[in-house]
């Protein structure tokens, strides 16, 4: 009986995990379906995807067929009154949107908004670097799926390799005075814990990814606190945060990040961030 259980178990669970790979096949077909639409489908009619069965774009008289309210939502608070909101620009909106569907995994709609975010002034170095970045922020195959979405938006707006950051860079000058505080607090608390975990993290991180220049630092920051909420990584905002904000984030701009990514993310990861910024937000000096 236990024997014919554990088979049972065993069998369930393959199945399981080949009906979520079949999912992600899909959802990466779509998505790959979606980066070879022209660049400026992002701003022609809003929304959003290429159904693998059909040939045209997912308009909004289509989301209204099924949906009419969200067809409402979108193409009024999302996409007309969301975007437009003062104290975050449109460049850095679509630095936040990418960096959550990245960090979700969320592949359908990438091709439009990297179109959008090269519109919006986002250069395609930056965008190579958001993608590098959060592989170590939100794991690697996350960053390989949106290499492969990105590839095919590059293809088609003629941006090749040679324009895009080279591997061996000058890097940016270290801030001493803060980097020995972060590593000395991080080699106390978990330096006995997991001491490759914390050499890679001064190494690697701190010592050479951070300091690549062709993100600045601000927006580097940006990209890793939108990622973290986007996540749900709470434990980690303190930190980033506050370093967003001595990298030139100001608490407006943080306060918009967390209002754009109740769309992108959803209202529970965000009001699961509230306490959390409001936290640093009131210990900050003045």
């Amino acid at each position: 009986m236990y024997t014919d259980s554990v088979t049972q178990l065993g069998s369930l669970g393959r199945q399981r995990m080949a009906a979520r790979m079949s999912l992600r096949r899909v959802a990466l077909s779509i998505s790959l379906a979606l980066a070879n639409t022209s660049p400026v489908a992002a701003h022609a009619e809003p929304t959003m995807i290429k159904p693998v069965a059909r040939g045209s774009m997912l308009s909004l008289s289509d989301v209204r067929s099924v949906a009419p309210a969200l067809a409402a939502y979108t193409e009024h608070k999302l996409l007309a009154e969301l975007w437009n909101r003062p104290d975050l620009s449109r460049r850095d909106r679509s630095i936040v949107t990418l960096s959550a569907m990245i960090a979700r995994s969320q592949n359908v709609q990438m091709p439009e908004y990297l179109n959008r975010a090269l519109d919006d002034g986002v250069k395609p170095g930056e965008i190579s670097e958001i993608i590098t970045h959060l592989a170590f922020y939100s794991g690697w195959e996350n960053a390989m799926l949106a290499v492969l979405i990105a590839k095919e938006v590059f293809r088609k707006r003629g941006i090749s390799s040679e324009s895009l950051p080279p591997v061996l860079v000058e890097r940016l000058p270290l801030n001493d005075a803060a980097e020995k505080q972060r590593a000395r607090s991080v080699e106390q608390n978990f330096g006995a814990v997991a001491p490759g975990m914390v050499q890679y993290t001064t190494d690697l991180l701190f010592h050479d990814l951070w300091l690549r220049p062709a993100l600045a630092p601000r927006d580097r920051s940006l990209v890793t606190v939108s990622a973290l909420i986007a996540s749900g990584q709470v434990a980690q905002i303190t930190y980033h945060l506050n370093r967003a904000m001595d990298n030139g984030v100001t608490q407006a701009q943080a306060s918009e990040v967390l209002t754009h990514l109740a769309f992108y993310a959803g209202w529970p990861n965000v009001f699961s961030a509230l306490p959390v910024v409001k936290d640093v937000f009131e210990k900050r000096p003045k």
